[in-house]
């Protein structure tokens, strides 16, 4: 069994904010396969689904992005997932907009969700694909990754999470060594 984690903050506020970018992740992805994530467990919306016969959980921690790491811990050790096949979908200010970085492991990147996994996990070696956000010195950190994005990101994006939606097919029947390699730009 496979778990994927989409981070993001629930509520209508939030929606499609640039700190969403693992929410909206599996939302499209969900949508483009008739699936719905509603059920609820640990502090998490998940639905159990079959992808290349392969019985993955897709999950949307729901208790902000900066708290996601118990609910992650949770479905974890409760559906005895190892943690070699976990796959996190999160936003990056040190990317550009719409750049996917795939990695094995590494820091949290002054990503507070990620810190928060990591702390929870009590290791930081897990799979991840990075979405560039950009950064802007215009604003502080908070407003900016609580913002939307403006029309240009918007069709820049829409046509990442297209390719995401291929990553989260492909990390079930690919080592992933080959997704890297496929997806990293």
């Amino acid at each position: 069994m496979k778990l994927i984690v989409g981070l993001g903050n629930y509520g209508k506020e939030y929606q499609n904010t640039r700190h969403n970018i693992g929410f909206m992740s599996l939302d499209y992805y969900a949508k483009k396969n008739n699936i719905i994530i509603d059920k609820k467990k640990f502090k998490g919306l998940y639905s159990e689904v079959s992808i290349n016969d392969e019985k993955v959980i897709l999950l949307k921690p729901q208790t902000y992005v900066n708290l996601s790491g118990e609910c992650v811990r949770d479905f974890l050790k409760y559906f005895k997932i190892d943690i070699n096949d976990m796959l996190v979908i999160y936003d990056d200010m040190d990317l550009d907009v719409g750049v996917i970085r795939i990695r094995e492991k590494g820091s949290s990147g002054g990503h507070n969700g990620i810190k928060n996994i990591i702390e929870n996990l009590k290791t930081s070696d897990f799979k991840r694909v990075r979405v560039g956000i950009s950064k802007d010195k215009e604003h502080d950190v908070i407003n900016y990754v609580l913002g939307k994005f403006n029309e240009e990101e918007k069709k820049i994006i829409e046509e990442k999470i297209e390719i995401i939606s291929n990553i989260i097919e492909d990390f079930t029947k690919y080592s992933f060594n080959k997704i890297m390699s496929i997806y990293n730009q």
